[in-house]
């Protein structure tokens, strides 16, 4: 499936969910990537502390390195900013260039020689602006490569819903943010008053 190169793989995981099907998928192409979780922007904490214990369940099912490069939601709405902007827009661009940064960052320091993530494995990201962040990241750390991947093709969509069920895996309802969680409850509270 791939036509890559790389001897050390990190891959920036934001869930579980997102992980998985690519995870196998790389196990069975030969990559034993290395697992970095850095997702700052997840809110409330509870909802981080779910979402790292789903990743470090399965990951370590998989006999794979975990780093967690643990939670800072302060750094995150310092450098990100941008609260009234829409999903897709300018806000997330911002939030993907900071954790892939701090990826291409751990991967320079620790030997690894290419660098993705599962972001690019959501229908409901914008493609575009996560390798957008991804070349940002990789122009600040040369010595290692940003892997651009279309995550949601070759049937890793459907097995993504698989493994869901398969790992009994806690399927969060919004991408992580304070922002994007007001806006779903926003959406449930306006559905209850329709009926």
């Amino acid at each position: 499936m791939f036509n890559v190169q790389y001897n050390k793989v990190l891959l920036h995981s934001c869930c579980a969910p997102c992980s998985a099907a690519i995870i196998e998928c790389m196990l069975k192409n030969g990559i034993r990537p290395t697992i970095f979780y850095y997702n700052p922007n997840i809110y409330p904490r509870e909802e981080y502390e779910i979402r790292k214990a789903e990743a470090i369940r399965f990951v370590t099912a998989q006999g794979l390195d975990f780093v967690d490069a643990d939670y800072d939601y302060e750094r995150w709405r310092e450098a990100v900013g941008l609260e009234q902007e829409p999903e897709r827009g300018k806000r997330c661009l911002q939030c993907f260039t900071l954790r892939l940064t701090e990826t291409a960052k751990y991967g320079v320091e620790h030997g690894f020689d290419a660098f993705t993530t599962t972001l690019a494995s959501s229908r409901w990201k914008s493609l575009e602006q996560i390798n957008e962040a991804g070349r940002r990241a990789a122009a600040q750390y040369p010595g290692i490569v940003f892997w651009e991947q279309n995550w949601r093709k070759g049937g890793l969509q459907e097995r993504r819903n698989q493994l869901l069920k398969e790992y009994g895996f806690y399927n969060q309802q919004y991408c992580g943010c304070e922002f994007s969680m007001q806006r779903l409850q926003k959406n449930i509270e306006g559905s209850s008053c329709e009926r």
